[in-house]
This record gives structure tokens, C-alpha cells and sequence, in this order.
């Protein structure tokens, strides 16, 4: 049996929710659950995105549910269609997040600051209570496991996006204070994206991709894959001692003393 027979065993049986899914970093993490033996549950504001996500899954592996984050209706109904269907829940990745603001944080506009805060930290915190709570899911009987998406700039300053590093700060800290409260039954971990080549992060690339590489001891940007395989880590049972980490995947960025 090869490494590779082995990876694709390693969730087989496990259900799982990714937000944020539609495409970019979501959709090749539930495409890596998937091939790793995993049914999922799809989430993103745009249903025909998630449509087109679908489509590309070998049928019967995935369900998809079309709504906001940081709305309360959209995650009962999500997890009411992942208990009817699946039964239970094993796996949840917390991906969904926005940055629709850019400039320094002194002249940042509050009320986009607000929404930043409360789709990234609080949509994050809200659907990890909500899984948790749900009896139906039996996520703590399952022994479930949490995968946040955070970003390098949770750690050092990166110019014109500071406030989306302000969240993604949090979001490491919250993984390792929920990663304490929640064991021994869930574990808790994250990842720590540098620049990943996709629709969100573009406009820190586009038209400068080899400019901006060049930072990264890699010589390369991040693409979807390369989280995915973290994440599916994470979820496995191969990290059943790992608990309140963050996982930096930036091709060296940071220890080059570079910023996203």
C-alpha cells in the first residue's frame, strides 16, 4: 500500500462543513476531504457558486447551502441539512472570511471595520458554538476536530490590510484559548496562509506575481492545494496530538522577514 492509498483512507467515513467553499481556498480543501474519504457540506454567500462547485464532485459526496457567515438562519439551516442528511458531523472548517477594506487603520472607516470583525472573529466563534451545541451532530461524542483559516498577517503588519490582520490575530488566539477549553474531546488548530494565488487574494499579485514571489525563499506563491493538504492534517486522525496550533504555510515569507 503506498503513501497515497493510505491518504486517501484516512477520512473515510467522516463528514465534514467547509465555509466559505465556492471556490479558492474552500473548494480545494473539500475536494482534498473528498478524496480523503470525506462527505462535505459546502457553504458560500452565492448559491449559482456553489452550484458550479458541486458539479465538479463525484455525486452523492457533497451537499451545499447557499447563505451569509455572520447569518443566524444560515447556519440552522446548515446544520439542519447536514443532520438530516449525514447524520452527524466529524470535521469543521471555519474558512469563510471577507476584506473589503484597504488603508492605513487610523482613517479605516468603523463600520467596515465592524463587519470585518464580526464575519471573520464572530462568524467564526458562532458557528464553532453552534456545532458544538448541536446535539443532533454528536460533534463531541464524534470526537470532532476544528480547522480555522487564519493568515500571515495575523502575525506581522502588512501594508493597506491591516485591519484583515487584525481579525486573523484573533482568529489564531482564538484557536488556542478554544483548543483549551474544548479538549480533551475537540481539538483545535489552524493554518496561516501567506499570499495564495486566488480570486480573494489578487489584487496582492496580479500583474506583479513574479515581483512578489521573488520574496519567498520558495520562489513561488501559495496555491489552493497547498493548504488543502494542511487542513486535511489537521482533520486526520495523523494529528490526534496537535491541538491549539496555527500551521504557517508562506514559503519561507516570514522567515525571510518578508509580509504578505
Amino acid at each position: 500500500m503506498t503513501d497515497n492509498d493510505v491518504d486517501a483512507l484516512r477520512l473515510t467515513g467522516r463528514t465534514a462543513l467547509v465555509t466559505g467553499a465556492s471556490r479558492g481556498i474552500g473548494l480545494a480543501v473539500a475536494h482534498r476531504l473528498v478524496a480523503e474519504g470525506a462527505r462535505v457540506c459546502l457553504t458560500a454567500r452565492r448559491e449559482e457558486g456553489l452550484v458550479d462547485a458541486a458539479a465538479g464532485f463525484p455525486e452523492g459526496s457533497v451537499i451545499h447551502v447557499a447563505g451569509k457567515s455572520d447569518d443566524p438562519a444560515h447556519r440552522a439551516e446548515t446544520l439542519d441539512r447536514i443532520e438530516t442528511e449525514f447524520g452527524g458531523l466529524d470535521i469543521l472548517v471555519n474558512n469563510a472570511g471577507i476584506n473589503p477594506l484597504y488603508g492605513p487603520l487610523i482613517d479605516l472607516d468603523l463600520g467596515g471595520a465592524r463587519k470585518l470583525v464580526e464575519v471573520n472573529v464572530l462568524g467564526t466563534l458562532a458557528w464553532t458554538q453552534e456545532v458544538y451545541h448541536r446535539a443532533g451532530l454528536d460533534f463531541v461524542g464524534r470526537r470532532g476536530t476544528i480547522v480555522n483559516v487564519a493568515s500571515v498577517t495575523g502575525y506581522t503588519p502588512s501594508e493597506g490590510i491591516g485591519m484583515y490582520g487584525v481579525t486573523k490575530a484573533a482568529i489564531i488566539h482564538l484557536t488556542r484559548t478554544l483548543a483549551v477549553e474544548l479538549g480533551p474531546d475537540i481539538r483545535v488548530n489552524a493554518v496561516a496562509p501567506a499570499v495564495v494565488k486566488t480570486q480573494f487574494a489578487r489584487a496582492l499579485y496580479e500583474g506583479k506575481e513574479d515581483g512578489v514571489a521573488a520574496a519567498y525563499p520558495l520562489g513561488r506563491l501559495g496555491v489552493p492545494e497547498d493548504i488543502a493538504g494542511a487542513v486535511a492534517y489537521f482533520a486526520s486522525a495523523d494529528a490526534a496530538w496537535v491541538t491549539g496550533q496555527t500551521l504557517t504555510l508562506d514559503g519561507g515569507l516570514l522567515a525571510a522577514g518578508g509580509a504578505a
